[in-house]
């Protein structure tokens, strides 16, 4: 929660609208075993667990969006990177598991890409 407000969300249909018109840059914090396992085409891995601020990608005009499982470690990413002085637009309400009931695209069962 960023100053006792709930981190702002966006539902995984205006993200995958936004992610096809090159308009968001999609974040998923969730670990690298997780991401391998099953991820959404273009997300960039940056995991909570590891969260440095400095490496986050810097969008280049687009909205920065942080995704996770279920949408707790997406919305902690987001205050996390308000603090860092950071402008992140929201995080992803129900994380991939939202995406998935949506019945949007993953890709599943491959490596991590370097």
């Amino acid at each position: 929660m960023l100053f006792g407000k709930p981190a702002p969300t966006e539902s995984p249909q205006q993200i995958a609208a936004e992610l096809a018109r090159g308009e968001v840059v999609l974040v998923d914090v969730r670990e690298p075993g997780e991401f391998a396992h099953e991820r959404i085409e273009g997300a960039i891995l940056h995991p909570l667990s590891a969260f440095d601020s400095h490496a986050l990608p810097h969008p280049a005009g687009r909205a920065m969006v942080f995704m996770c499982g279920s949408g707790k470690r997406s919305a902690a990413a987001f205050d996390k990177a308000v603090h860092a002085g950071l402008h992140p637009r929201c995080h992803m309400e129900g994380g991939i598991a939202a995406w998935k009931e949506a019945r949007l695209p993953v890709i599943s069962g491959s490596h991590v890409p370097s």
